[in-house]
């Protein structure tokens, strides 16, 4: 038996107009509701052009002896990633984050489709170089965080980890620090993130407070934790509030309300539960990102 070729996987999500012509049925209608609100449909048909246009160049950039896919975002909790996949997720830095969670040492390109627009932390290449970046692939390994509960599940993520409520209002629960430091709490949860996540919502986070942690490198074996809102009461406190993981270290969380869960990089359709005397460990996952850049 011959050795399968291999299969480029490209990734991305509906366009804000796929979104608007789901919900409205036509242009015209859609381009009614954004006039009502300031804005404009040609805006969001440009972007909706843009990112077509970038997935038609990977397409034809992709070598023609190899297989193709191709998923949307919301598919991916239900997609069998091979091990001998390229992924090219084509959109905005998040994608790449929403994807990573599912993969084990396959390469993963970031395509952004509109140059200048977005950061471009992850997705670092204009759709024209991917077949340059094909043949060089030049991987550099992102650290990712996991979520174990005492039930064995597992979540991974590459931004951040949050745990908390549902819905977001206060989650009860007893939170053990490296050292054996132990605290109950209520708050708006907790958020255990990455490097990588330092540019994003840890960044937001570490900015409101008055001493934060070092935020760490995107490929140190690290991680960062923060607990938002942290309410003092008689039998709640405010004192373990944030802190930094090395690799061999686990945040423990035991909860201690219903309806609390555990999701990564945004990704809340796509998580774990914990209700009452159920504990989740937090900390650096053993699996890394294999970042083309």
């Amino acid at each position: 038996m011959g050795t399968l070729a291999p299969r480029a996987v490209i990734v991305s999500r509906r366009s804000e107009l796929d979104e608007l012509l789901g919900r409205h049925g036509t242009r015209a209608a859609a381009d009614y509701y954004l006039r009502q609100r300031g804005r404009d449909l040609e805006e969001v048909a440009a972007r909706h052009s843009a990112l077509q246009a970038a997935m038609t160049a990977v397409g034809a950039a992709i070598p023609a002896d190899w297989r193709r896919g191709h998923i949307d975002r919301e598919d991916l909790p239900r997609f069998l990633f091979g091990p001998e996949d390229v992924v090219i997720a084509v959109g905005q830095d998040g994608l790449v984050a929403n994807v990573a969670k599912y993969l084990d040492g396959q390469a993963v390109i970031g395509v952004d489709p509109e140059p200048g627009r977005n950061p471009g932390v992850l997705v670092r290449h204009e759709a024209g170089a991917i077949g340059r970046v094909l043949r060089s692939r030049d991987i550099e390994r992102r650290t990712m965080v996991s979520a174990r509960l005492d039930d064995g599940q597992e979540l991974l993520g590459l931004n951040e980890v949050y745990f908390g409520h549902v819905s977001h209002q206060s989650a009860r629960y007893t939170l053990t620090a490296p050292g054996g430091a132990r605290e109950r709490q209520s708050s708006s949860g907790v958020v255990v993130g990455t490097g990588t996540g330092a540019t994003g919502w840890c960044s937001s986070i570490a900015l409101e407070r008055v001493d934060p942690p070092v935020l760490p490198q995107p490929q140190a074996a690290e991680v960062c934790w923060f607990v938002r809102e942290a309410w003092p009461s008689p039998a709640t406190g405010a004192t373990l509030t944030d802190g930094r993981l090395g690799a061999d270290e686990r945040l423990e969380l035991a909860c201690e309300g219903e309806r609390l869960v555990v999701f990564a990089d945004g990704l809340e359709s796509d998580r774990l539960e914990l209700s009452w005397g159920q504990r989740v460990s937090i900390g650096v996952a053993q699996r890394r990102l294999n970042l083309v850049v």
